[in-house]
């Protein structure tokens, strides 16, 4: 993947142009907060993969550039208000925007990054980018709603698991994928496989995610080992464990859901359950049907490049290490 990363530099130079660009709000505290986050150290996977998209499908233009910073900004607006509704307090390794300015700050800040990015998106006078943009907003939303309805909720079904993980994270990278696509004007069946593809890498990536929550380094993942937990969420690897472990260790699971507690002891005894159980390795398996599947979507294009900048992505989905 750091080849990919490499060989693309000067294209995502191009969209940090543009993030820099747009962040001209005439109320300074909006562009400080969201610059705090916005520097703080994320990869731009879903500008990546938008102008891989897009020059897949044979796309020589710019306006790459413009459309990637506006989905990093709706990607930014999402993760101030996670962290409120979380609760969170780091957020890649630093204090989140709402541990520094509150969480009314943090909730309007990503407001604007939300608007902002709706209204000059209007300016492609393209209705099918709006359109995906559009939905994927609303799907983000409806993601955000359900989490929050399971929220300490042990029983949760793995099928609404899943769900929640396409609404809030694979809505918005399938989107980014499609609109790489319809830059190109390709055709209605590329820009349905690449939506395929990015919904298909989105939910292996959270999926991973998800997994890393349990067997991550925390100072690489940059937030605390076992937060999912502690805020009371039933993800892959703990719904897998539930279905399998005794009932003793249940009814402390669920005990630890409810009271949002968790000491370093017994996180460290939830993991040694997973492995046991193999609760682990049923979720990055997973996470790998959903690369393979991703992969099967490229089937539709010619080798290229981009294509095989594509597969690697769809791979660094469940091989990063946070």
């Amino acid at each position: 993947m750091a080849d990919v990363w490499d060989a693309y530099r000067h294209e995502l130079d191009g969209v940090e142009d543009q993030v820099r660009k747009n962040l001209n709000s005439s109320v300074t505290l909006v562009n400080t907060v969201a610059a705090h986050i916005l520097n703080s150290g994320g990869k731009r996977v879903r500008p990546l993969l938008l102008l891989l998209s897009a020059r897949l499908c044979g796309y020589a233009g710019r306006d790459h550039h413009q459309l990637g910073s506006l989905v990093e900004f709706i990607h930014t607006a999402t993760l101030l208000h996670d962290d409120v509704v979380d609760d969170a307090e780091i957020r890649r390794g630093r204090r989140t925007a709402r541990k520094v300015w509150g969480n009314q700050i943090s909730i309007l800040v990503g407001d604007y990054l939300y608007s902002k990015a709706m209204c000059q998106v209007v300016e492609f006078r393209s209705q099918g980018i709006n359109e995906v943009l559009a939905e994927a907003c609303k799907k983000m939303a409806e993601g955000e709603v359900l989490q929050l309805y399971y929220n300490g909720n042990p029983a949760m079904p793995e099928t609404d698991y899943i769900k929640i993980v396409e609404h809030k994270t694979a809505g918005l990278i399938a989107a980014a994928c499609r609109m790489g696509a319809i830059l190109a004007e390709a055709p209605e069946a590329q820009q349905d496989a690449l939506f395929r593809f990015g919904q298909h890498i989105g939910i292996a990536f959270q999926v991973a995610d998800d997994t890393l929550d349990y067997t991550a380094n925390g100072k690489s993942l940059g937030k605390t080992i076992g937060q999912d937990l502690r805020q009371g969420k039933a993800t892959l690897p703990l719904l897998h464990l539930l279905h399998h472990c005794s009932d003793a260790d249940r009814q402390m699971i669920k005990d630890r859901m409810e009271t949002r507690t968790l000491t370093d002891e017994e996180l460290q005894r939830l993991i040694r359950l997973m492995e046991q159980y193999g609760s682990i390795a049923y979720a990055l398996n997973r996470a790998q049907a959903y690369v393979a599947a991703a992969k099967r979507d490229l089937d539709l294009f010619e080798d290229s490049t981009a294509k095989r900048a594509l597969s690697v992505a769809a791979d660094y989905m469940v091989t990063r290490d946070r």
